[in-house]
């Protein structure tokens, strides 16, 4: 069994590539001052690059899963969200209000993506 794992801490993989798939952990923004149109984008940004280090891209994400502290803040994240995705290929996804594990976590999402043939 051949598992790649990118940015190992003592907790977790960030991303784990297995058969063709790859598995992102929750991601969440860097500068968490930001609105969560702002940490939206961020974490986008984050899956971007991760993206290019396994040679994936956009239209090979196979789902999304998307948490937010406040659902109330829906609308706010799905314009950072339509910006980014890849208009042809949208992922499936879900999207649930939770408690997130600081305060100032205002979104999280985790990706399932299809590594090219």
């Amino acid at each position: 069994m051949i598992l790649q794992r990118l940015d190992k801490t003592e907790r977790l993989s960030r991303v784990v590539v297995h058969k063709g798939i790859a598995y992102f952990s929750g991601l969440t923004a860097d500068d968490k001052q930001q609105d969560v149109r702002g940490q939206t984008a961020q974490i986008l940004a984050k899956a971007d690059g991760y993206l290019d280090r396994i040679g994936s891209h956009r239209a090979a994400i196979i789902s999304a899963m998307i948490w937010l502290r406040d659902i109330d803040d829906f609308d706010e994240m799905n314009v950072a969200w339509v910006d980014w995705i890849d208009k042809d290929a949208p992922p499936a996804r879900a999207t649930v209000e939770a408690k997130l594990g600081l305060p100032e976590i205002l979104v999280e999402i985790q990706f399932t993506v299809a590594m090219p043939d």
